[in-house]
């Protein structure tokens, strides 16, 4: 409930179109960059699903972008998780048996708010890994050909 009082919130600050219920297959773009490889990842994030980038994972919960005879802007509501272990970390512990893998939750560094026009606004504040948001796009549902 508190995270549908914060999204009806933003909705009215910004101008945004009064259904809150969000298209299917909204999905809200970043880009990642990886501060020790300098490797920038573009991250597409359908709205409800986690996508893993290093150790954190991208939630984002709600997207939307306003019509190009707007004042452009772009926001996105995100959780990030730290979860301690990247995936390659993970597959080489299975590899090799005498380590041990441990278990623990995972670690909310981040939660509110991105703009696209301000990246630096909200941040996600991690020493290894900076995420920020770009775009947010529909993905055109596959259309099955007519049956004659």
């Amino acid at each position: 409930m508190k995270r549908f009082i914060h999204i009806a919130a933003a909705l009215a600050l910004f101008g945004a179109a009064p259904a809150l219920a969000e298209p299917v297959g909204r999905t809200a773009v970043f880009t990642g960059l990886d501060k020790i490889t300098a490797r920038i990842t573009r991250l597409e994030v359908n709205i409800g699903e986690r996508v893993r980038f290093g150790t954190l994972e991208v939630l984002a919960d709600s997207c939307s972008k306003r019509p190009p005879e707007e004042t452009p802007e772009t926001t996105a509501f995100v959780e990030v998780f730290d979860v301690g272990r990247s995936l390659a970390d993970e597959l080489t512990a299975e590899e090799d048996s005498r380590e041990p893998v441990i278990e623990h939750e995972p670690e909310q560094i981040f939660s509110g708010w991105m703009f696209a026009s301000s990246p630096g606004l909200n941040a996600v504040e991690h020493p290894v890994y900076d995420v920020w948001l770009i775009d947010c796009k529909m993905v055109e549902p596959e259309t099955a050909s007519p049956s004659e």
